[in-house]
């Protein structure tokens, strides 16, 4: 399949060159040229539901922060208890505007203090905010004795998913990766040099993702080739990350929702932690209840809702699809949908319009899909 021509003046990740030598096609993404499939979209799927695959995540925004009390400065910024963390482990969680709505979704790993007392940390977030991200974080440290590093650029990220992912990365890591509980971290050489490696992925898969420097970064993809691992395309993470129901940023969620109508209920931690921005929005929705809530829909037949078609219910627009695809593992048209609270329990009917015609769906409860592979925590 020969690499597609796309604008000259998006930006390349150092794995560019090796991935259009392995025949990828490429298309834009946040201002990236990315592969979107190599060897097609359904064979990558089944590749990292059955055996192993990897995907070049340079792309995404990469902090490296430390600061004394460096979690307390952090706690204000997002509704999740960052107290909680131990050294080692990671938050998936968000960062919020004073109205609740989602600036993003992000990792928070945790590497704990230095010799110095200083505590270290590593900020993922999405290539689209990564800017954004990065002046709203340095505004709120601002005051605060953290200091803030973008790697974005001088770092590649390879994300390894699969259930076998173990196998094809221990070869090439010191350290036991199957002693890594789910969102566990370490630094440790790989190919001998320092490493970043954590087991977390956007997959439902169990997997990693490898936070290296450049020539590593590529040594690295040049090994796990040849090893047989299957590169894979923003397409096949895209119906990967669906069918565990993971959102995507910008899709399904973005300054207007909160984690709340957005399915992330799990990640505010109102009795646990003080004050931070959005609490009182967030308060309110819990005592007084969401207007809406995003869903899973499951089509009758297969026919595919799309981003941006309306959900209908006894014949009046009572939604939106926000993202949608045909599962590769259960051959079904699924998506996921924002639609009222009293319509968004699982086996509610309801109909999405498809190019001026209704077609049959049902909420079901998510995931779709649940890998039998991935660790606990």
């Amino acid at each position: 399949m020969a690499s597609v021509q796309t604008s000259s003046n998006l930006a390349k990740t150092p794995l560019y060159e090796l991935m259009a030598a392995q025949n990828a096609r490429f298309t834009e993404f946040a201002g990236w040229e990315m592969p979107v499939q190599f060897s097609g979209l359904k064979q990558e799927h089944e590749a990292v539901r059955t055996q192993v695959g990897m995907f070049d995540i340079s792309h995404m925004g990469k902090f490296l922060i430390q600061g004394h009390d460096l979690l307390q400065h952090l706690q204000g910024l997002v509704p999740s208890d960052l107290g909680r963390l131990q050294p080692g482990q990671a938050q998936y969680t968000v960062l919020l505007n004073r109205r609740g709505g989602i600036i993003d979704d992000v990792i928070v790993y945790y590497q704990g203090p230095s010799e110095t007392g200083e505590e270290h940390g590593v900020i993922i977030v999405n290539a689209a905010t990564r800017a954004r991200d990065k002046a709203w974080l340095l505004a709120h440290f601002e005051d605060a004795p953290v200091a803030m590093e973008d790697v974005s650029k001088a770092k590649v990220l390879i994300a390894v998913q699969g259930p076998q992912a173990v196998a094809v990365l221990q070869p090439l890591v010191e350290a036991d990766l199957s002693a890594l509980p789910a969102f566990g971290h370490c630094t440790t050489p790989l190919l001998g040099q320092e490493a970043f490696i954590a087991r977390t992925g956007y997959t439902g898969e169990d997997g990693f993702e490898v936070m290296v420097d450049e020539a590593v970064g590529q040594e690295l993809w040049q090994a796990l080739a040849q090893g047989g691992v299957t590169p894979c395309g923003l397409g096949a993470r895209d119906t990967l990350r669906l069918e565990a129901a993971m959102a995507l940023y910008g899709q399904d969620l973005d300054e207007t929702t909160t984690p709340l109508e957005g399915g992330l209920g799990w990640l505010v931690h109102l009795e646990s932690k003080g004050d931070f921005l959005g609490r009182s929005v967030l308060e309110t929705q819990k005592n007084k209840g969401i207007p809406r809530r995003l869903v899973g829909l499951e089509m009758t037949g297969r026919y595919i809702a799309r981003h941006g078609y309306p959900v209908i219910h006894e014949g009046e627009q009572v939604g939106e699809v926000t993202s949608g695809t045909l599962s590769p593992t259960l051959g079904k048209a699924i998506a996921l949908a924002y639609v009222p609270k009293a319509l968004s329990k699982p086996g509610q009917a309801l109909e999405v319009e498809i190019r001026g015609k209704t077609y049959p769906a049902q909420v079901v409860k998510k995931p779709f899909y649940r890998s039998p592979n991935r660790p606990s925590k």
